[in-house]
């Protein structure tokens, strides 16, 4: 068992494994876990946590896991990074919340001053903060709804946008998102996306009619004079990490700017250099009307920032926007340090090449493996999808296996997908090769045990 007192990236970057996944003492915490906890509250591994840092988790039984997960792309800079650490425990010890709206201080507008200036596009911006990815994408689509007068807001296929009512609407997948909790928010539709591994006239095909034919729906179905926005993820999440045919977001914001429609792109699980950009939209020179950021934001302390045009965020009446907690100073200066590693330790460059390593090897597997039938994403965001051999029929349950596999063998690694049939990979950005070979290594044996 590792010595070190505290989390960070001076734990020893290693997969150590001193007891079965999952140990006595978590298996013991699981268990108060269910007597105490609703089980709606669901747990990938029940491994519970006392340190994490770098490229690793370690657990109450000693064992240290390779971290494929992130806290779902949340602690890209690492757990406990040095630079967060240091400005967090500092402003706790100076004040913990005076709520913004009633007496400000200087972390909240020094935030927006950066995503102002770092989101896409050089036009002039306003931000503002809030505490998760689904209230920053309601207050989004609260925004647009004010600025146009319209109400109608378009989604897409296979999007995950949060669990509030509107964005669960927003949301596509039923189980276990929406399942008995409607009924949802009105004036909500839903267009295709442009999915190139499961597109019926083949992926070359794929931008061009996805958009056509998302076009054609607004226009018939809904009316684009009557759509206030327009939102979607430049790389999906839940929805299995589906990156739409190059073109189809092009054409889709070309639709938005001819009809006055505002393009919100929801970058909470692709945004702080996730993706080899510091934002998914850069890789097709997209420049959204509002950009919606969180996740990776602030290194694991709740935060969430709504960055727009100017016009839009400025056209709505004073008090109408905010929240008690939004913009807390603690989680403020987390996101100060998060953007301070970024830049410091290139970290956005760091993304790519982690990308090279994992595609490198995962088109290796989908060469050796009939089971795997596509490799996509970008960056240190990668996924495999699982089908049944021979043809593109989901296989959740070969999912299911493999992620199993992996975890008793100290690789955490998370599942998405409409299907259930898809393995994300969102490693932290500041994992060692080394270890990033191992897990890779891991996952390979597993998917030949269960190919």
């Amino acid at each position: 068992m590792s010595t070190a007192t505290h989390g960070g990236p001076g734990l020893p970057q290693e997969r150590r494994l001193v007891t079965e996944i999952p140990g006595p003492k978590s298996r013991e915490l699981f268990s108060r876990k269910q007597s105490a906890v609703p089980s709606g509250v669901g747990t990938t591994l029940p491994v519970f946590i006392t340190q994490a840092g770098g490229g690793v988790v370690v657990d109450v039984d000693g064992n240290s896991l390779i971290d494929f997960g992130s806290g779902i792309a949340v602690t890209s800079v690492g757990n406990a990074a040095p630079r967060v650490v240091e400005r967090v425990q500092k402003q706790v010890a100076d004040f913990t919340h005076t709520c913004f709206m009633v007496t400000p201080y200087e972390s909240y507008v020094a935030v927006c001053e950066k995503l102002n200036a770092l989101t896409p596009g050089d036009h002039e911006k306003r931000t503002f903060l809030v505490n998760s990815g689904a209230e920053a994408v309601e207050n989004a689509v609260k925004v647009a709804r004010n600025a146009t007068g319209r109400q109608a807001v378009v989604v897409f296929d296979h999007g995950y946008h949060g669990r509030t009512l509107l964005t669960m609407t927003l949301t596509a997948k039923n189980m276990p998102y929406k399942h008995r909790f409607g009924p949802f928010a009105p004036e909500v539709y839903r267009a295709p996306l442009a999915y190139p591994f499961r597109w019926p006239t083949g992926p070359e095909n794929c931008a061009d009619e996805a958009a056509a034919q998302a076009i054609d729906m607004i226009n018939k179905q809904i009316g684009a004079e009557n759509v206030a926005a327009v939102v979607i993820e430049p790389i999906q999440g839940e929805g299995g990490f589906i990156e739409p045919a190059p073109g189809f977001l092009p054409k889709i914001v070309e639709f938005c700017k001819a009809n006055g429609i505002v393009f919100i792109a929801d970058e909470v699980q692709t945004g702080f250099a996730r993706t080899g950009h510091l934002f998914a939209c850069e890789y097709e020179g997209i420049v959204p009307d509002i950009i919606v950021t969180a996740k990776g934001i602030a290194g694991g302390l709740p935060l969430a920032a709504v960055t727009g045009r100017a016009e839009l965020l400025d056209a709505v009446h004073g008090g109408g926007l905010g929240g008690t907690y939004g913009g807390n100073p603690l989680a403020c200066e987390a996101a100060l340090g998060v953007l301070e590693t970024i830049e410091e330790e290139k970290l956005v460059e760091r993304a790519a090449h982690i990308g090279e390593v994992m595609l490198s090897r995962l088109n290796a597997f989908k060469e050796r493996f009939e089971i795997v039938g596509d490799v996509r994403g970008r960056g240190a965001m990668v996924a495999i999808e699982l089908v049944l051999p021979g043809g593109k029929e989901p296989n959740a349950a070969a999912t299911a296996e493999i992620a199993r596999r992996c975890h008793v063998e100290g690789l955490l690694v998370l599942t998405a997908g409409t299907y259930g049939n898809v393995l994300r990979f969102l490693p932290p950005l500041v994992i060692s090769d080394e270890l990033l070979e191992e897990g890779l290594s891991i996952l390979e044996k597993a998917i030949a045990a269960v190919a």
